[in-house]
């Protein structure tokens, strides 16, 4: 695999503020409106590195002409783990966000995590994006206002209006992109965890390991918007099975950790304290494990 890898430095030597890295398996037209995002609506000016898995639907070519985006291409699709490890040796700056390519980032979505990083006064934390999304899917972390299910119905201009009018006061249990991390945190915990490969359930493994590193600032910002088509990758893939692999791994079911450790969903008051987890969830989590053994 690594004897395959392509890296390549755009060569920009001008201070960045953060490192955003974006793996992309042949969805070329979504990466592009997710890097004019970027380009259109940050406030400060970023590193951009962007995973190239296959890139069969000319991906790598395109890139290859933007001058400000650093890149690290794979023949084949290695999925977001390997991926995201692998490009961690592009990394130029502080702190790593971590974004996906279907997703269009709103005005001053960086200026609001700045803010909250100065707040926090310390590495220890994950931050998350507020995720606007089409549908209603039961995620409580989530708006739900329809400005396009695809690239051929997005309303970009009436997104950009009405999403000032959207607001979701700053909540609890960050796991899920775009967020970030300090690199020294990122370096700490080991990135992201390859066994599950190519991806299902390593962003809760990744706020576990967070978690067991003695992190317990995780904290969605509300102001902090971005517009969220939906799986557009996940869906063509075959998946790990990711919550049988966490449960094995940690001991716990994945949502045992993100509603009672991470308490996600719920109004954030800063650090989490202890979980106190019941009788039957434990049983329930014990009993589970046996079954899968």
């Amino acid at each position: 695999m690594i004897d395959q890898l392509i890296k390549v430095k755009c060569g920009q030597t001008n201070q960045k503020k953060y490192s955003l890295l974006i793996p992309s398996w042949n969805n070329l037209d979504y990466l592009k409106l997710c890097i004019k995002s970027i380009r259109k609506n940050s406030h400060f000016d970023h590193q951009i590195i962007v995973l190239i898995n296959e890139g069969a639907d000319g991906t790598e070519s395109w890139i290859k002409l933007q001058p400000d985006i650093d890149y690290v291409f794979s023949p084949s699709n290695i999925g977001i783990c390997y991926g995201l490890n692998c490009c961690r040796s592009l990394v130029e700056t502080d702190y790593i966000v971590y974004i996906n390519d279907d997703m269009y980032l709103l005005p001053d979505w960086d200026k609001a995590f700045d803010e909250a990083v100065s707040e926090v006064g310390h590495k220890l934390f994950m931050l998350s994006a507020t995720m606007i999304e089409p549908t209603e899917t039961g995620n409580s972390c989530v708006m739900v206002k329809n400005f396009g299910q695809d690239l051929q119905s997005f309303d970009e201009e009436k997104l950009i209006k009405e999403s000032v009018q959207l607001v979701k006061e700053d909540w609890s249990g960050s796991t899920w992109p775009p967020n970030i991390l300090s690199t020294e945190l990122w370096d700490l915990v080991g990135g992201m965890s390859i066994e599950f490969s190519p991806g299902m359930y390593s962003d809760p493994d990744l706020s576990m390991k967070l978690w067991q590193a003695g992190v317990r600032y995780f904290r969605g910002i509300g102001k902090s918007k971005v517009y969220h088509f939906g799986s557009k990758s996940t869906k063509r893939i075959k998946k790990n099975n990711g919550s049988d692999m966490f449960l094995m791994k940690w001991g716990l079911t994945s949502n045992t950790f993100v509603t009672h450790y991470l308490q996600r969903g719920k109004l954030f008051e800063g650090n989490l304290g202890t979980p106190k987890i019941g009788f039957v969830t434990q049983l329930k989590s014990k009993l589970k494990r046996i079954t899968r053994c």
